[in-house]
């Protein structure tokens, strides 16, 4: 079974041309679409609609840089192992630590200037992320990228848990 970047006749790298992606895809959406199999068989629409969810999830997973990053990791062989292997730096943890200190005085207090900081933190150290990630794949380190696809995720854990303070504080 091919990949999605072969779905989509791609080159397998981090770096994605994204209007070639979506042209790619509506391509492939354009010739799966369940409207143009009205009048086929059972089986044919089947295989139709088939064709049309695996390339929608192709598509999410290629147009989002962690999830593009996360699979070009698997399609090589390196399973992240997110639920078993939660081991990070320890400077990682202690800038997790120091955020989260931030984060409730932040809720304590209910200031939002400083939500705001620690959310443009957040979003420079994502960014700072995804340029180490791609220097990892391009350089074929997999098991690096993976360590970092993990760390990224705990980042978006803790963004979410920053959105529910701005959200909290507009209640």
């Amino acid at each position: 079974m091919q990949n999605h970047f072969e779905l989509f006749q791609l080159p397998a790298t981090f770096a994605v041309d994204q209007e070639k992606l979506d042209a790619a895809y509506r391509d492939v959406q354009g010739r799966v679409h369940p409207d143009r199999f009205v009048n086929a068989t059972d089986a044919e629409k089947r295989v139709a609609m088939q064709w049309a969810t695996r390339a929608n999830e192709a598509y999410a997973t290629l147009r989002n840089p962690q999830k593009r990053a996360q699979y070009l990791c698997e399609i090589n062989g390196v399973d992240l192992q997110t639920e078993s292997n939660t081991a990070m730096p320890a400077a990682f943890l202690m800038q997790q630590m120091e955020w989260r200190e931030a984060l409730e005085d932040a809720r304590d207090t209910k200031d939002a200037a400083a939500l705001d900081g620690i959310d443009a933190e957040l979003r420079r150290e994502r960014k700072g992320m995804l340029e180490k990630v791609g220097k990892q794949l391009d350089a074929a380190d997999y098991h690096g990228a993976a360590q970092t696809v993990r760390a990224m995720m705990f980042l978006d854990k803790f963004g979410e848990e920053v959105q529910y303070a701005f959200e909290a504080l507009d209640a």
